[in-house]
């Protein structure tokens, strides 16, 4: 009865709150996952969606505010001291790994790297917090809250940097120039080209795969290690959520700089 029982919360736990096409009832939430099966690509996760546009909205506002409140004349402190401090290292890991002028780059690494950070953060939440708030509420569907967990996000913020990527590969080298790098590297041999170019496509599918997966399995993984902690007995679950929590709190921001890393030296790859 407890395996059921571990099962199912599980289960209940890693389900995202789902809108979509159900082939029998027409549009609905869905309550299991073999609803979700069903739904197929008319599938859309609320919850993840919710959460990334408050993440990104919460760096707006604070970011905006803050820009406000510079002042030339007064020392920053504070919060605009913190905001002014991340800008600058980021503007420094951009002048030493990037060697080409380009305005987007700044701010594209600045919100890749905030957003990302503020949506794993979450994580540091008690599993069972917005559960516990639903079931007050009588609302017994679960919603995850670690957006970074869902594929789709990771992978929509990939897809939507190697699409900038891509752009500015085109403007730079022109698509004739694109096209000529894809048909004779690595190998400059006529009787190559086919190589090359199954080469060539697989290297360029392999930048947004990499970018969601590595981001999605880590911090899936950890929501995972989280939950199991949960179903441990209460005078060992404290002990080990600390200690986890502690190492999550290392991991979080690698997982951000990584990202924000990898989309930098891709970057790179567009110029030369």
């Amino acid at each position: 009865m407890n395996n059921l029982l571990y099962t199912k919360y599980i289960k209940h736990h890693l389900q995202n709150l789902t809108f979509g096409l159900y082939p029998k009832k027409g549009w609905i939430i869905a309550q299991n996952i073999e609803q979700i099966k069903s739904m197929g690509v008319f599938a859309i996760n609320l919850d993840s969606i919710f959460v990334s546009f408050i993440m990104g909205f919460l760096f707006l506002f604070v970011f905006y505010k803050c820009s406000l409140l510079l002042n030339y004349n007064t020392v920053p402190k504070g919060l605009i001291n913190a905001v002014e401090y991340i800008i600058e290292k980021i503007n420094k890991i951009i002048s030493n790994n990037f060697k080409y002028k380009n305005e987007l780059i700044g701010p594209l690494s600045l919100v890749i790297f905030i957003c990302i950070l503020l949506m794993n953060f979450i994580d540091l939440l008690p599993i069972d917090f917005v559960n516990i708030i639903l079931y007050l509420f009588n609302i017994d569907q679960n919603i995850k809250i670690l957006a970074t967990s869902d594929i789709n996000i990771t992978a929509g913020i990939a897809i939507s940097v190697f699409f900038i990527i891509l752009f500015y590969a085109i403007k730079n080298k022109g698509l004739t120039g694109l096209m000529k790098e894809i048909c004779t590297k690595p190998f400059n041999n006529i009787f190559l080209i086919p190589f090359n170019i199954i080469l060539e496509v697989i290297s360029l599918l392999i930048e947004p795969l990499s970018l969601s997966l590595r981001l999605f399995g880590n911090m899936f993984a950890s929501e995972v290690i989280f939950i199991l902690i949960n179903l441990l007995p209460f005078w060992i679950q404290w002990l080990l959520s600390l200690v986890w929590g502690m190492f999550h709190i290392l991991i979080i921001p690698l997982q951000s700089f990584i990202f924000m890393m990898l989309t930098i030296i891709y970057f790179n790859k567009s110029y030369v």
